[in-house]
C-alpha cells in the first residue's frame, strides 16, 4: 500500500475527490469500509449529509447500525483479519470508548472475538451489571485469563522483594535468579578456569538465602471502587492475591465506594474479587477509613494502604481525623493515587496534603514500587 492509499484510508470516504476511492474488491476497499462502519459515525450530528464529499454522491456509505451494514460479530472478523493487532486492539477500543458500542460486551458471539486485555477487563467491570448470564459466563472467562497473565507478570516482578532479604552469609539450595551469588560462584568454581579457551566451568552455581520473618505484618488494603479507578482496582486485587500467599503477611481487602464491602474472604482469588466489585457511584473514603480502623488488631504492626483518588464525597474532616487516630496508634499508612503500571493519577492534591501531614505517605506506585515499600517499611 502506498502514501497516497494510506492517507485515503486515514482521510476516510471525504478525500475521494481528491485521493481517488479504493479499488473495487481490494483489500483496501475492506479496510475503508470497516474504519468507515465505526469512524463514520463522527460527523453524526455536525450537519453533514450522508452524500456529500463523495465523488459519486452515493449515501448508502454513512456510519451506522443498519441492516445493510455488517454486523458487529462480521466487522470484528474483519478488522481483526485486515489490521495488524496492535491496530485492530485500537479500533475495538475506540468502539468501546469513544462511540458506546457496548454491543461489542453485550453480544456472546461478539464478546467471545475479542482481544483479552486489561483495557477489555475495565470495560466488561463497569458494564457487568448490564451482562446477561451467557455473556457473563464469557466475560467470567476473559477476566480469569486477563488476571492470570497479569498475576503471571506481577508475580515475577514483586515475589522476590517480598519473600525476604537476601542473606550474604548463607546460600540456599533454592534456584532463583534474584538471589545469585556471582561472586561466590566465581570463587567457588575458579580451580575449573581454563586458560587456554579462557573459559570458567561452573560446576556448582550458589544462590543466597532469604530471611524469612517469624512474626506475620496485618496488610489492609483498601479500594476505592470508583470508575476512575478501575486501573488501580485490578491491580490492587491482584496484588492482594499475592500477598495473601505469602506467610509474611495477613491480607485484609475492603473495597468501597459510599457502601464498604468486606472481600478478605476471597483475598486469595483476584477473579472473585473483580466478579464481586462494581465500579461507579459515590465515594465515602471516612466511612471506609473508619471501618478498616475497627480492624487494626496490632497497630504497631499494621500497614493500612489506602488506593483511592481523594475525592472525598463524605467528610473531608472526619476522614483527617480518623487517619490522625490511626497515626497515634502508630499504624503505618500510605495513600495510593494509583497502583497500576502508569503510575500517573489525576487526585485531590489538597486533601492528600492535608493526610500527609498527619503521616500517611502519599505516593502513586506501580506494583512493584509498592512491594519494595512494603519491605521498607516491615523490615
Amino acid at each position: 500500500m502506498n502514501q497516497v492509499e494510506r492517507w485515503r484510508l486515514v482521510l476516510g470516504r471525504y478525500a475521494d475527490q481528491r485521493l481517488g476511492s479504493p479499488r473495487g474488491g481490494s483489500s483496501e476497499e475492506r479496510m475503508d469500509a470497516a474504519l468507515e462502519y465505526l469512524y463514520g459515525r463522527e460527523y453524526s450530528g455536525r450537519g453533514v449529509r450522508p452524500g456529500d464529499g463523495e465523488t459519486g454522491g452515493s449515501a448508502d456509505r454513512s456510519g451506522g447500525l443498519g441492516d445493510s451494514l455488517p454486523t458487529l460479530v462480521d466487522w470484528l472478523g474483519e478488522v481483526r483479519e485486515l489490521f495488524p493487532r496492535e491496530t485492530a486492539e485500537r479500533v475495538e477500543q475506540h468502539a468501546l470508548d469513544r462511540y458506546g458500542l457496548t454491543e461489542l460486551v453485550t453480544d456472546p458471539r461478539a464478546l467471545e472475538r475479542l482481544e483479552p486485555n486489561e483495557q477489555l477487563l475495565k470495560t466488561l467491570l463497569a458494564l457487568k451489571g448490564m451482562l446477561n448470564p451467557d455473556v457473563l459466563v464469557i466475560a467470567r472467562r476473559i477476566i480469569q485469563q486477563v488476571v492470570d497473565e497479569l498475576r503471571r507478570r506481577l508475580e515475577a516482578e514483586v515475589r522476590p522483594a517480598l519473600s525476604g532479604r537476601r542473606s550474604l552469609h548463607r546460600h540456599s539450595p533454592m534456584k532463583l535468579a534474584a538471589n545469585f551469588d556471582a561472586v561466590g560462584t566465581i570463587r567457588r568454581n575458579l580451580k575449573n578456569y581454563d586458560p587456554e579457551t579462557g573459559k570458567l566451568i561452573l560446576e556448582r552455581v550458589l544462590f543466597f538465602e532469604r530471611n524469612t520473618r517469624r512474626l506475620p505484618w496485618d496488610i489492609i488494603v483498601c479500594v476505592d471502587q470508583s470508575a476512575s479507578m478501575a486501573g488501580s482496582v485490578i491491580h490492587s486485587a491482584v496484588m492482594a492475591g499475592i500477598l495473601s500467599g505469602l506467610p509474611a503477611f495477613r491480607i485484609r481487602l475492603v473495597v468501597f465506594d459510599t457502601d464498604i464491602v468486606d472481600l478478605t474472604e476471597y483475598a486469595d482469588d483476584p477473579v472473585e474479587v473483580l466478579m464481586s466489585v462494581q465500579l461507579g457511584g459515590g465515594t465515602d473514603i471516612a466511612k471506609a477509613v473508619q471501618y478498616c480502623a475497627q480492624l487494626v488488631e496490632n497497630p504497631a504492626r499494621t500497614v493500612l494502604v489506602l488506593v483511592t483518588d481523594f475525592f472525598e464525597g463524605g467528610s473531608p474532616s472526619d476522614l483527617v481525623r480518623t487517619v490522625e487516630e490511626l497515626a497515634g496508634a502508630r499504624v503505618t499508612m500510605l495513600g495510593l493515587a494509583a497502583l497500576d503500571g502508569d503510575a500517573h493519577p489525576s487526585y485531590d492534591r489538597a486533601l492528600a496534603q492535608r493526610l500527609a501531614q498527619h503521616d500517611m505517605k502519599i505516593a502513586a506506585l506501580t506494583p512493584a514500587e509498592l512491594a519494595n515499600w512494603l519491605v521498607e517499611v516491615t523490615s
